[in-house]
This record gives C-alpha cells, sequence and structure tokens, in this order.
C-alpha cells in the first residue's frame, strides 16, 4: 500500500482534516478542544502516523476520535499534565504510565482525542516481539487488581506471556490489554468458551465470522471491577463494508466518503457488550506507514510485514 507521508501533518492542517471527517457524522469538532492536544505535540506531528476511528454503537455517538503516535523520548502523560490537558489524579489511573516507563522496554506512544470530549487515552507500545507478561504487570501498584484476578483466564487461553499494548483511557478509568493472542483464540469454539468464561452473551454468526478473520485481540479492564469488561477483536481490510452489521446511515456516510487514506488499509475492531449489543470501530488513516506499531502490533505475527 502506499505511504501517505505527503498529506500535510501541521496542526492547521490536521485539525481541519478532522473537522472534515467529524463532519461526515455530523459531528462538530470543537477547535478549542482539538488544537490544544495537537499543539502540544506539534513536534511530532511531522513523524507520526495519523488515524481517525468511529464507533457504531449509542455510547460513542455524538464524538469522533483521532490518533497519532509518538516517539519514545516523549512522556506523553507528563506533557499532558503540563499542558492541561488532563488534570493531575490520585487514582492509580495516574500513576500506570509512570510504572510502565520504570518496568518495560518501550517502543512508542499513542494518544487518543475526541472532537468533543478532549484528551483521552495513552497508548504503550512494546517493543516488536518482546511481549511482556501478566507475572511482571501484575506487580506493579497501580496495575488494576482485575488483571491479577483474571490470570487464571489469560493463562488458559495462552495470552499470559503475549501483552503486546497498553492502553490507558484517562477518562473512563479503564485500561485495555492487547495480546499477540495464539490462533486458536480466533476459532469459533474458542471464542464462545472465551466469552462464556466471563459471562458475556454469545457472539452472533457473523461476529464468529469476524473473529476467523482476525490479527489481535484486547480486553477491557477497570479499577472498580473485578471482571473483564469486554473482549474485542481486530480485522484489517480494504473494505471494512464487508463487516457491519447494523450500521447508522451516519457511519455508512463516513466510510463511503472519508477522503483520507483511500488506497490503505482500514481497521475494523469488534465486541459484544454485556448487555448483547455488537458494535464496530473503523480506523482509517490520514497519514499511514505500514512500518508502525499503531498498525502493525499485531498483523506482523499473522501476515509476517515488517515493523520497527
Amino acid at each position: 500500500m502506499p505511504d501517505t507521508a505527503e498529506v500535510p501533518v501541521d496542526v492547521e492542517s490536521v485539525c481541519s482534516a478532522i473537522e472534515k471527517s467529524a463532519g461526515l457524522l455530523d459531528v462538530t469538532a470543537s477547535r478549542e478542544v482539538v488544537r490544544p492536544v495537537l499543539a502540544a505535540f506539534e513536534d511530532a506531528l511531522p513523524r507520526a502516523v495519523i488515524a481517525f476511528r468511529v464507533a457504531t454503537n449509542a455510547r460513542y455517538e455524538g464524538d469522533f476520535d483521532a490518533r497519532f503516535t509518538l516517539p519514545k523520548d516523549i512522556d506523553p502523560y507528563a506533557v499532558a499534565l503540563a499542558e492541561g490537558l488532563i488534570a493531575q489524579t490520585d487514582h492509580p489511573v495516574g500513576g500506570l504510565l509512570p510504572d510502565l516507563r520504570r518496568l518495560c522496554p518501550i517502543d512508542s506512544y499513542g494518544v487518543d482525542l475526541g472532537v468533543v470530549s478532549g484528551f483521552k487515552k495513552i497508548w504503550v507500545y512494546f517493543p516488536a516481539g518482546e511481549h511482556e507478561t501478566l507475572d511482571r504487570l501484575t506487580g506493579l501498584p497501580s496495575m488494576p487488581r482485575s488483571l491479577a484476578g483474571n490470570a487464571g483466564f489469560f493463562h488458559r487461553y495462552g495470552l499470559a506471556d503475549k501483552a503486546d499494548v497498553i492502553g490507558i483511557d484517562y477518562r473512563s478509568r479503564t485500561m485495555n490489554v492487547y495480546f499477540s493472542a495464539p490462533a486458536e483464540c480466533f476459532e469459533r469454539d474458542t471464542v464462545l468458551a472465551m466469552h462464556r468464561d466471563i459471562g458475556l452473551p454469545t457472539p452472533s454468526e457473523r461476529m464468529f465470522t469476524f473473529c476467523a478473520r482476525s490479527f489481535g485481540l484486547y480486553t477491557t479492564l477497570n479499577w472498580d471491577s473485578m471482571e473483564i469488561e469486554r473482549i474485542s477483536y481486530g480485522v484489517k481490510t480494504d473494505d471494512p463494508m464487508d463487516f457491519f452489521a447494523r450500521l447508522g446511515t451516519k457511519v455508512a456516510h463516513f466510510v463511503k466518503n472519508v477522503p483520507y487514506g483511500v488506497g490503505d488499509p482500514k481497521m475494523v475492531y469488534a465486541a459484544v457488550t454485556s448487555g448483547g449489543e455488537e458494535y464496530y470501530k473503523l480506523q482509517s488513516y490520514y497519514r499511514w506507514r505500514p512500518v508502525s506499531r499503531l498498525n502493525a502490533a499485531y498483523i506482523a505475527a499473522r501476515d509476517k510485514e515488517p515493523v520497527e
């Protein structure tokens, strides 16, 4: 696929692209919200992979996300605090990135922002092929107890030594652990067993078909419960319309009309809520680079693509 590195990546250009893309969903991007986040990391934008994301379920309605990568020499949490993008907190979520930086070798970072909600999430990418183990991660004082509390689940499905990426959501106070999962985790019987193990509804036939094409999965946990909130699966595709079961009019319009990354692969993520709702997230690239931890964290293991 072509590298879209030629697209403009200064603050104003990216801000305009975000506004235009959000407008396809009838979402108004607030410059007062978006611009400070981009400006805080302005020096890193020329080298960043930049992606836009939309979700199909009601929880995400009215917002639109953008994300971009950062090199490992930038501490995104320290910058976000210094620039007033997030507030200092005594909650353990505020200590997780510093703890990870002390414990783990880190390849790079990513930042998520909502065009309405503002700075949301930091992604921590471990070096390609150097997975972290739950034994090490659960020793961190800021780590949710639910990670250790579900150790049996992770060991049972071959995930305990395959942690690839950590996502820290400062607004919802949740954490994602992405795994370079064994192929068996995407087979129908295993998908069903995993959902039953954590009390999630049985996936639909469409979801089983989706999982069979997945390259990786992630779990969502929080600090207030011992439960795994959800399992989500990811697929790389050139035609995201293949996967959407109940696509709202606005999201369908976005998928068909987003002007960026037209010739580049898209990411589609799917999950089932505890109430049985199946939903999808589409990630489209404003600035794609095939050699990036943002989009190749798991693809390399399945497709044998090189990663930095």
